[in-house]
């Protein structure tokens, strides 16, 4: 019965790991999501907003499977049947600034994206 302020102290220690991503995030408190607009003189992005916020991820990860492996340089649209050049920088970045719109959200999400791995980061707009 010696060890038992250090089982305490492990139990203690081993929670505070275990729940740090909790009170971390009610600490740093996350705020307000940002407001995705689109931009002025634009009435609609390639596909649905709601589309947008939950799929820009996969859909990019297909774009870069259409272009580079099967060498397909067009996307239509599912939901208005548009068709639009597959290119991050040439059709996103065309309407949404970088600093205003993804790195706005990503912070919020605290997901770091590896877009930039590959593509030239453009600084600002």
């Amino acid at each position: 019965m010696n060890d038992k302020w250090k089982i305490i102290l492990g139990l203690v220690v081993f929670l505070a790991a275990v729940t740090f991503p909790v009170w971390r995030g009610a600490i740093a408190g996350a705020g307000e999501p940002p407001e995705l607009q689109l931009p002025e003189g634009k009435t609609k992005c390639i596909e649905s907003k709601e589309f947008m916020i939950d799929n820009h991820m996969n859909m990019l990860d297909e774009w870069r499977n259409m272009l580079v492996r099967e060498d397909i340089h067009e996307y239509t649209s599912k939901e208005y049947g548009d068709t639009y050049e597959i290119s991050l920088n040439k059709t996103c970045l065309n309407c949404h600034k970088k600093t205003e719109f993804c790195d706005k959200c990503h912070a919020y999400a605290d997901v770091e994206p590896y877009c930039w791995d590959c593509h030239y980061d453009p600084k600002g707009d």
